[in-house]
């Protein structure tokens, strides 16, 4: 493997909204297109049983996430883009992993602990959740896997995994590192606090231009005017510098400085996100009514990416004598 190789799954749990477009979404699709890495893009099916329940709903987010990947501008061509369900290997890989990974890497494992700690109910899915996402990983021979700070332990848990399988069975798989990415936005919802679905103060990224104008005229506000000599500090402000150019954020700012009305200024931020929506959104409803052009791209992916995985799985058996 000469290039060196970046890999990012995405779980399908859900409608995506502006809050993942800008904090996920559109950073992963940058960094999967540029350069001369090898790029893979899973949507990681299986990891979203641990909540979703039901095979309509597990089907339909999987739909919705591809396309909206696809409509955000995700090549292709240049990323193997596929669906981890569709992957044998990777679960094959993940019943070898099982037996050099310690239960205490496991027990120290965030989720595990998190969903402890909340006295919800603890399922093998969960707790065995790292080692499935370690096979996602090592099944590619992945070098970078780009995280925030807060997730940083899904890759080095992945590492772990992969010296522990190493000093058994000798040089095999490679160790990835986390590729932590600075500065990630955190996009402000309707009522101030980080956009979320728990929170239900999100904006769709895909609903019809009248419902994104319903959502923004929502943002909460007080009924003073939005004057202020630090006007980034306004969330309506805060939003439109995310979609606007720097040359319109700098008009927008005089603006605020001055004193625009709170309607006007939510009337402009419509529009400039809109404006940067919209063939994304066309492009999106495309998709989602073409969904046989989805299909046939994703089978390319996941014919591409079991020739990797099953090298890897290969090395692996050869490794562990299962000849």
């Amino acid at each position: 493997m000469d290039k060196k190789t970046i890999l990012t799954g995405i779980k399908p749990t859900g409608a995506a909204h502006l809050g993942n477009y800008l904090g996920m979404i559109k950073p992963a699709i940058a960094m999967a297109n540029e350069g001369e890495r090898r790029s893979f893009l899973f949507i990681a099916d299986y990891h979203a049983l641990t909540t979703v329940k039901t095979a309509s709903e597990l089907a339909a987010h999987t739909r919705d996430i591809a396309c909206v990947y696809l409509a955000c501008g995700l090549d292709p061509k240049r990323t193997v883009f596929y669906r981890q369900s569709r992957i044998p290997e990777n679960f094959e890989l993940s019943t070898v992993l099982m037996n050099v990974t310690p239960k205490g890497l496991m027990d120290r494992a965030h989720a595990f602990k998190a969903a402890k700690q909340d006295g919800r109910e603890v399922n093998m899915g969960l707790y065995t959740y790292p080692i499935l996402m370690a096979a996602d990983i090592l099944a590619y021979g992945t070098n970078f896997v780009p995280v925030g700070e807060d997730q940083k332990q899904h890759c080095e848990i992945a590492a772990d995994i992969a010296r522990s399988f190493n000093a058994v069975y000798g040089e095999t798989l490679t160790v990835p590192e986390p590729y932590i990415t600075k500065n990630v936005a955190v996009i402000p919802g309707l009522d101030g606090r980080k956009m979320s679905k728990s929170y239900n103060n999100t904006i769709p990224l895909f609903c019809d231009e009248a419902e994104l104008e319903k959502c923004i005229k929502r943002i909460t506000t007080d009924s003073s005017a939005p004057t202020d000599p630090k006007p980034t500090t306004h969330l309506v402000f805060q939003l439109y510098s995310y979609f606007a150019t720097k040359e319109q954020t700098a008009k927008f700012k005089k603006k605020f400085e001055t004193g625009i009305g709170w309607g006007d200024a939510k009337k402009e931020l419509f529009t400039v996100v809109n404006a940067a929506v919209k063939p994304m959104r066309e492009k999106y409803n495309y998709y989602m009514t073409h969904y046989d052009e989805v299909e046939k791209i994703l089978a390319d992916g996941e014919k591409r990416a079991r020739e990797v995985s099953g090298a890897v799985l290969t090395c692996v058996r050869k490794a562990i004598g299962a000849v």
